[in-house]
């Protein structure tokens, strides 16, 4: 069945097969379930202007088989060639990754995806830094709190809409002071580039970081998958990289995150994802979504600061009284 056609139809079935719901008369999406590999190698080409995902990352989850990184590397690399096939002549793709960790060393999966990306003809424009406040603590090494997402482009005629992205200017009142423009306002009635780090809130965006709370425990969006995507997060991408009506792709689509954040801005989506349950985690999200009862976290809400009037923010009576005992008062 192309994935043109208008879905008006949802089930699950055993095998490959396709999990479809009819969102509205403008946005089609798809939740297929299946090999990424092979459900790729049907898909027409050129089809994405996004493609967006976070891929396993090679450390023993439930969903994964964990392999030395250079068969890890080698198998996505497969799953690579057939998504720059699929992906159009402006589109884009943006990759999220955090570390491979082997007995305590720290192998960056960034720099070993570049090459890779690189050797499929597809060009860096930016190598973002997603920073977060929770997390696994480390014992050995300092706590990681950070992932990278890199935004290729495969030509140098890519989308990008940076006044779907602007952010209100600092001193929106400056003026040209010499040239022909002297006495002019210098900026952008919309508002000023957020620079080549793209941040979500507006006080953050002079530290290059997107600083958006991972998916944890206490995140509203918080299901049984454990290396979930905020949808925030995608829908900055799919703002900025695509077009409405673009279709967007998320090749291990979890729980349905992208094709959620997709569609949510009048973008059609597909998602891959080869286990059934997260599969049916996805279609009732996006359920939800329609019936308006998807909780999830807004755009720009600031990121929560503890006050200290609550118990859990405030130094504990025991260290107080180590504090006495070693002398710092």
């Amino acid at each position: 069945m192309s994935l043109n056609v208008k879905f008006e139809k949802r089930y699950l079935m055993k095998g490959t097969e396709q999990l479809f719901e009819h969102l509205d008369p403008a946005v089609d999406y798809a939740i297929k379930k299946g090999d990424s590999l092979t459900v790729l190698k049907g898909v027409e080409n050129g089809k994405f202007d996004l493609i967006i995902t976070s891929p396993p990352y090679n450390v023993g989850k439930s969903y994964e088989v964990k392999t030395s990184i250079e068969d890890y590397l080698k198998t996505q690399e497969e799953i690579i060639s057939e998504l720059v096939r699929v992906l159009s002549p402006e589109g884009n793709l943006c990759w999220q990754v955090g570390n491979y960790v082997d007995k305590g060393e720290i192998f960056p999966l960034d720099i070993f995806y570049y090459n890779i990306f690189k050797n499929h003809g597809l060009k860096l424009r930016n190598r973002i830094i997603w920073h977060f406040g929770h997390g696994l603590h480390a014992s050995n090494r300092f706590s990681g709190r950070y992932e990278t997402i890199l935004w290729f482009s495969k030509t140098d005629d890519y989308i990008f809409n940076l006044d779907n992205v602007r952010i209100p200017s600092k001193y929106p009142g400056k003026r040209h002071f010499k040239g022909p423009k002297r006495g002019q306002p210098s900026g952008n009635p919309l508002g000023k580039n957020p620079s080549d780090i793209w941040e979500i809130l507006e006080q953050d965006f002079d530290r290059s970081l997107w600083d958006i709370p991972n998916v944890k425990s206490n995140h509203p969006e918080k299901t049984d998958h454990p290396c979930q995507f905020p949808i925030e997060l995608v829908e900055r991408c799919v703002l900025a990289l695509t077009n409405e009506n673009s279709w967007v792709l998320d090749p291990f689509a979890g729980v349905g995150s992208t094709i959620i954040g997709a569609i949510k801005n009048n973008r059609n989506a597909l998602g891959i994802e080869k286990e059934e349950a997260y599969c049916k985690l996805a279609i009732q999200r996006i359920k939800d979504l329609k019936k308006g009862k998807l909780k999830f976290r807004p755009i720009n809400k600031p990121i929560h600061t503890p006050s200290g009037k609550d118990k859990v923010s405030r130094m504990p009576d025991e260290w107080h009284q180590l504090e006495l005992v070693n002398g710092h008062q």
